[in-house]
């Protein structure tokens, strides 16, 4: 990676933007989650109003690091419209569903975990919808963006795209160390993984869809069995948290993207980034 000096093109070398976007991207959050009144006790309104601001924050700014720091076409990122990334966000979610299912029906069936509802089926139902939304514009999107979207499509200018998938996650870690998200050596180790995979189905797909779809099924499940604002009671959460949570999907998902789109992917390339 060249040294923070301007480049030749007159763009800010890529460390500084690197450095810039990510830092920028810490004190945003941050400033979300402590720095408003929104930095109160949870509930459903403030969760929303914290998705919304997230979102009204990051995507901006992304914008505008893309346009005045990388001077490149926002197409370069990896997020074409709904319309055209449709089916690969619907991929990306079967990816960490069905493996997910398989291991809820593991560890119920063999007894390493039990389940009950807090509330209502119908309550349930309509907290796992909200919970798609939010989840959607609080961690999948602008996440997903700024880590595998912006970050990693700048490093893979200069590393090949095995460096940078690894690059990108553990900023992806370090970045949840700082605000909070990951504190423990368990979280920090699956806030690695879980970025390494986003980072493969970039490559495997070519932009960030999948990985949309992925980050927000597990955060929708997750949060439904986990959290201030769960809606079951589960014994053994170590255990689901491992086996359908993370450890099946992460690695399953994985194997299916991969044999999906084997002939796409090349772990030695550099991407260049053209001006058009």
């Amino acid at each position: 990676m060249s040294d923070p000096q301007t480049t030749p093109d007159s763009r800010p070398a890529l460390l500084w933007r690197i450095l810039i976007v990510f830092a920028v991207t810490v004190l945003l959050w941050l400033f979300v989650y402590h720095g408003t009144p929104l930095a109160y006790d949870y509930d459903r309104l403030t969760h929303a109003a914290r998705a919304v601001l997230t979102t009204v924050l990051i995507v901006p700014m992304v914008v505008a690091a893309r346009r005045l720091l990388d001077r490149r076409p926002w197409s370069g990122l990896g997020l074409p419209s709904l319309r055209v990334g449709g089916r690969r966000l619907l991929l990306g979610m079967a990816c960490w569903l069905i493996p997910a299912a398989i291991g809820f029906a593991l560890c119920l069936g063999f007894g390493w975990v039990e389940i009950s509802l807090r509330t209502s089926a119908a309550d349930a139902l309509r907290v796992a919808a909200l919970l798609v939304v939010l989840a959607f514009l609080y961690e999948a999107l602008p996440e997903e963006l700024v880590f595998r979207g912006y970050l990693q499509r700048n490093l893979v200018t200069v590393l090949p795209a095995w460096q940078a998938v690894i690059g990108q996650a553990a900023l992806f870690t370090l970045f949840g160390f700082l605000v909070g998200a990951a504190t423990s050596l368990d979280r920090l180790l699956i806030l690695l993984f879980f970025a390494l995979v986003l980072g493969g189905f970039r490559v495997a797909t070519g932009d960030i869809w999948a990985g949309i779809g992925f980050h927000l099924a597990f955060q929708t499940v997750a949060q439904l069995f986990d959290g201030p604002g769960a809606v079951f009671d589960v014994t053994g959460p170590g255990t689901l948290g491992l086996v359908a949570l993370g450890g099946l999907p992460f690695s399953l998902g994985w194997i299916a993207m991969e044999r999906l789109h084997r002939e796409r992917l090349n772990w030695q390339v550099l991407e260049p980034d053209p001006v058009r």
